[in-house]
């Protein structure tokens, strides 16, 4: 995951001046940062209480909006399952990859109308993405009972002879049916004790129908015997079988139920596939638009703080910083001894973070 660090400075007597001090600092000598404009057009200020409320408010929505972006970011890396390689190049902004969006970011003014007041802005962005955490929890509710749902089933057709369906394994042939007297039992019996099987299996109770077993399917560990008896033999049957380590399953030959199971996979195969598609789509999309609002969000907290510290008229250079992993602590130390000479409130967010916080940008799966 790369991080950028999104930090204003006081206009000089111009803010190209900040620019090129900035640019001085931490690329002179050494490369410490990439370093871009972040363009943020003249909002309206409005009052210095709702200013002072507004910096706690985007505070929280900034975390809130940052949350969903990372939902939606695991979610449809959730949802492409062994596909998992093809999550980043869902993961666009405004159809472009996510740090050439914030680089080069500009301010929608369609979307957030620069007229409105920085309360107005804030709570277009609050309800726009919370309407999409909500539809996503519908969405992934939905999608997650139905993929339950088929893997509760596939679960059944798999794994064990002693757990799982014997539907599709069994014939109508290997079965006694509508008979009054006889019935067909299966059992379940370790390859290591085959032969135990073929010399007692008669014997385990009365009534049994000599040379009536079959072996109907083996996996790794055991074989799937059929055995036809009387059915009052059935108790005594079951009980000798466990002493010998033989399972005797509980099955009822019934085609209509069989039938049943397979169609409901069918369905709800047909269903998964029919809802992936759509939901990839909306996840990328509301990705885009989770993600440029957070970016917004991270806008409107620089002109907010940046008006606070620094006063009006409005006179500062916002700048996006891509700090180089192994000289972030001399480009920190760099910072602060640019912007020292700030008030000590103005230098205190240098010195805490240099950021507002850093920008998440990619899934990192």
């Amino acid at each position: 995951m790369t991080e950028f660090w999104l930090i204003s400075a006081p206009g000089e007597k111009t803010c190209q001046q900040t620019w090129d001090k900035l640019m001085a600092a931490t690329t002179r000598t050494n490369i410490l940062s990439t370093n871009h404009k972040f363009s943020i057009p003249d909002l309206k200020v409005g009052t210095l209480d709702v200013l002072v409320g507004l910096s706690d408010e985007l505070a929280k929505l900034d975390s809130f909006v940052e949350s969903v972006v990372k939902k939606v970011a695991q979610y449809m890396a959730d949802v492409l399952e062994d596909s998992r390689d093809k999550v980043q190049e869902n993961l666009l902004a405004n159809g472009v990859d996510l740090v050439t969006y914030i680089t080069r970011f500009q301010w929608d003014m369609a979307k957030y109308p620069i007229k409105q007041s920085l309360k107005n802005i804030s709570e277009i962005i609050s309800k726009q993405v919370t309407q999409i955490d909500n539809d996503l929890k519908a969405r992934a509710s939905a999608y997650n009972n139905l993929k339950g749902n088929l893997q509760n089933l596939e679960r059944k057709n798999a794994g064990s002879l002693l757990t799982r369906s014997l539907a599709d394994i069994v014939k109508k042939e290997n079965f006694v049916l509508d008979s009054e007297y006889l019935i067909t039992m299966l059992v379940v019996v370790p390859k290591v004790s085959y032969g135990d099987w073929e010399k007692t299996y008669e014997t385990l109770a009365e009534m049994v129908v000599p040379r009536s077993s079959n072996l109907l399917f083996e996996d790794s560990d055991s074989g799937l015997f059929s055995v036809t008896l009387f059915r009052k033999a059935i108790d005594d049957f079951k009980h000798k079988a466990r002493e010998n380590k033989f399972t005797v399953r509980d099955f009822q030959y019934n085609e209509e139920e069989m039938k049943a199971d397979k169609e409901e996979m069918t369905r709800l195969s047909t269903d998964k596939k029919k809802q992936f598609g759509p939901l990839v789509r909306w996840l990328k999309v509301n990705f885009s638009e989770a993600f440029i609002a957070w970016i917004h969000i991270k806008a409107l907290r620089v002109f907010v703080e940046s008006v606070l510290r620094y006063g009006l008229p409005v006179n500062f250079q916002a700048m996006l910083l891509q700090p180089n992993k192994k000289t972030m602590k001399k480009l920190r130390e760099v910072l602060n001894d640019l912007y020292k000479h700030l008030d000590s409130s103005a230098a205190a967010i240098i010195d805490v973070s240099a950021l507002i916080t850093p920008v998440y940008y990619s899934y990192d799966h």
